[in-house]
């Protein structure tokens, strides 16, 4: 771990460097309870606050953000690993879009009328209730904003847990929106798996979760119990499809980027890539190229392109599988060179086929795995061969691509470029990667009950 955790505080270590960061106090699991019924307490007001007054008063937050960003872009390297430049881009991002999701919100949960001859409908999107908001290590300051925004816009309060690798960044987005909103509207519990498990058994009414599978589906499990609703975000084993007819040269930056960034350390990370024949020597060679320019180390430092892992237990994860991957016959075509600490060199594999399992399960790091095969219906047919469905990618000529991309199961397909699909669309994963969905209109309205007030014409 990349964090040293005591009864009672949390010490966030930093994950190239192994010094201290910084610590927060640690929340009991037994006090858990007592902060969820502070929430509930603060909610009835909070409920009753007119929407556009809830909206006016999360705008304050911009300011605030603006204001912060370099310092907590700075603390979110040291705490997490990644390139100063790409934790400034991951705030940035999100101050950027803020506003106008605050306005897209407002849109989403205006009320709806409807009618027909004998009756007027009103249908409002009303608070759910207290939230528990369990947020990821990878993207801690964006993530956030994806889920506890739309959660307080709604009208719900919030409990809000981040990871307990990153809980410094954590700590410093919820005191922005703590300035600004009423007493007990979100609160914040620091710890590990004691605190999550106690808050997801808690009085909440939803949960909005961020984080693995395996995670996920215990969650679920405990909140079907109480009926509470979920919004799960789940990891992913994204496949890239690259046709015969792709631009070589754009499918190979996308795949050296989106394989590594941020260590590989994405839910929507290219984790196998599908390459017809025709193509496929003049694309593991661009790929290859890329992949050896670029640099490995401390991301506080300039001109650094990859951080490190997380923390040893990720590193030692990644490594198994490229151990056994390697013992089931694939061949290191670049990388796989040793690394101190908690480092991992970008590495590239070829010869790949689906019995190996490094094929099959999430890897959460540094390594693109390259397969060949003879034509597109080949390559759908093993994109589709896993239990996840998060994001995909198709690389080709833009109408056969955009066929392609219709065959896959994945929730989000980019055809020529990344999944993310344009604002106002949601987030969402398919099959085993997402249970619910969040952002854009559909997204913010899974925060919400949806109430019927009916009356004759």
């Amino acid at each position: 771990m990349t964090t040293a955790m005591t009864t009672n505080e949390l010490t966030s270590l930093n994950p190239a460097t192994g010094d201290p960061v910084g610590s927060v106090p640690v929340t009991p699991a037994a006090e858990v309870d007592e902060v969820v019924a502070r929430a509930r307490a603060a909610q009835t007001a909070w409920a009753r606050t007119p929407l556009a007054d809830r909206i006016s008063i999360l705008r304050k937050a911009t300011d605030l953000m603006k204001a912060r960003q370099e310092t907590i872009a700075e603390q979110l390297t040291a705490e997490m690993g990644k390139p100063l430049k790409d934790s400034n881009g991951e705030i940035g991002y999100g101050i950027s879009g803020y506003d106008a999701e605050l306005d897209e919100i407002a849109e989403a949960l205006a009320p709806e009328t409807h009618e027909d001859e004998r009756t007027n409908t009103t249908l409002f999107h009303d608070p759910l209730g207290v939230c528990a908001a369990i947020t990821p290590w990878n993207f801690p300051f964006l993530m956030p904003l994806q889920v506890v925004i739309p959660a307080l816009a709604a009208g719900n309060t919030v409990v809000m847990k981040p990871s307990d690798e990153t809980p410094l960044t954590g700590q410093a987005f919820a005191e922005i929106f703590m300035e600004i909103l009423p007493k007990d509207v979100l609160l914040v519990i620091h710890g590990g798996d004691d605190q999550g498990k106690a808050l997801v058994k808690s009085d909440v009414n939803l949960i909005a979760f961020v984080g693995s599978r395996e995670a996920g589906q215990h969650i679920l499990s405990t909140a079907g119990a109480d009926l509470k609703r979920v919004v799960l975000e789940l990891g992913g084993k994204d496949p890239m499809i690259v046709l015969s007819d792709a631009d070589v040269n754009a499918a190979a930056d996308f795949a050296v980027n989106n394989s590594f960034r941020n260590c590989g350390q994405v839910c929507v990370s290219t984790e196998r890539i599908y390459v017809e024949e025709g193509i496929a020597d003049d694309f593991e060679n661009a790929v290859i190229e890329r992949t050896k320019a670029l640099n490995v180390g401390n991301g506080s430092e300039d001109g650094i392109n990859i951080g490190p892992m997380i923390s040893s237990r990720q590193k030692e994860h990644v490594l198994d599988q490229l151990d056994k991957a390697k013992q089931q016959g694939a061949t290191v075509a670049c990388g796989d060179t040793p690394a101190d600490g908690n480092f991992v060199m970008p590495t590239v594999l070829t010869g790949m086929s689906h019995d190996m399992d490094i094929m099959r399960d999430e890897t959460f790091g540094p390594i693109a795995c390259i397969m060949r095969v003879t034509n597109e219906n080949e390559a759908v047919e093993l994109a589709n061969d896993t239990p996840y469905g998060l994001g995909a990618a198709v690389y080709g000529e833009a109408g056969r691509a955009s066929g392609v991309a219709r065959q896959l199961t994945a929730g989000m397909i980019g055809v020529n470029q990344g999944c993310g699909g344009a604002s106002g669309t949601p987030w969402v994963g398919a099959q085993q990667s997402g249970y619910g969905y969040h952002s854009g209109h559909n997204g913010h309205r899974q925060f919400t009950q949806v109430r019927l007030v009916s009356q004759p014409k």
